[in-house]
């Protein structure tokens, strides 16, 4: 689906969901039924961090050909600290 912008003479823009290649020049607008042209106008792009993009591209690489497990990994031991307001209760 993608989002077409029309506008109406009377009422303004207004947007519509379509199937891609199916949104005609002409529509009828949601609110007083008149006829609106569509309007093109940019796409709205995103910049992306390098970090976020590498992430984006092995999601992608793995839908393909994920990465196969032989053996559960190791796990890390974490020292655990004892919360703070331990220390404030009274000893026995």
């Amino acid at each position: 689906m993608a989002t077409y912008e029309y506008l109406c003479s009377r009422c303004g823009p207004f947007d519509v969901k379509l199937a891609i290649g199916t949104a005609p020049t002409s529509h009828g607008c949601p609110v007083c039924t008149g006829t609106a042209r569509r309007v093109y106008s940019s796409p709205g792009l995103a910049l992306t961090s390098h970090t976020v993009a590498a992430l984006h591209e092995r999601d992608e690489r793995s839908r393909e050909a994920p990465a196969v497990v032989s053996e559960v990994p190791p796990g890390r031991s974490v020292p655990r600290r004892p919360h703070p307001a331990l220390s404030r209760l009274p000893r026995p």
